[in-house]
């Protein structure tokens, strides 16, 4: 088997990345935030910030091209999940959710459907505010997801 899985974050705008850094910290795990700017730079040598430039996606393509397999994803953006899934990662949303082989076409289906909806404007474009709930959540499902990981990278029981 091969080394520990590190964990990717898509960090702009991404509500839990003291979550992650703490679940990380736990588990032993390298951590890299990705995005176009805005990151506070951290003294932990186990986290990595990388700045991409403002181009459309580039935080997407950074860490689409940068992953392994069994290796941890956490977007809100179903596209960039799609890709991390197909490539073998755990993918995990800032609400908790855990996109995979299973729910993948669905949630990249509903995402379309929804974007055709706000731009024929028969809704409105508003996200649900990020709740307690979300965040109690996303840590229970990222700590499981960090212990499934471990199991499919170094094969440990």
């Amino acid at each position: 088997m091969g080394a520990r899985p590190a964990i990717f974050v898509d960090a702009d705008a991404c509500p839990v990345k003291p979550e992650v850094t703490k679940v990380a910290e736990r588990h032993d795990l390298t951590v890299t935030f990705v995005a176009n700017g805005g990151l506070r730079p951290s003294r932990d040598p186990m986290i990595r910030n990388v700045v991409v430039s403002a181009g459309f996606d580039a935080a997407d393509d950074w860490i689409a091209d940068n992953i392994s397999e069994a290796d941890i994803v956490i977007t809100a953006d179903v596209p960039l999940a799609g890709r991390c899934v197909r490539k073998g990662a755990h993918v995990v949303g800032p609400t908790g959710r855990l996109f995979d082989d299973a729910n993948i076409g669905m949630a990249t289906a509903m995402r379309d459907f929804n974007q055709h909806l706000r731009e024929s404007g028969e809704i409105k474009g508003y996200n649900a505010a990020f709740s307690p709930k979300d965040r109690s959540r996303f840590l229970e499902t990222l700590d499981r997801t960090v212990r499934r990981a471990l199991r499919d990278r170094t094969g440990a029981p």
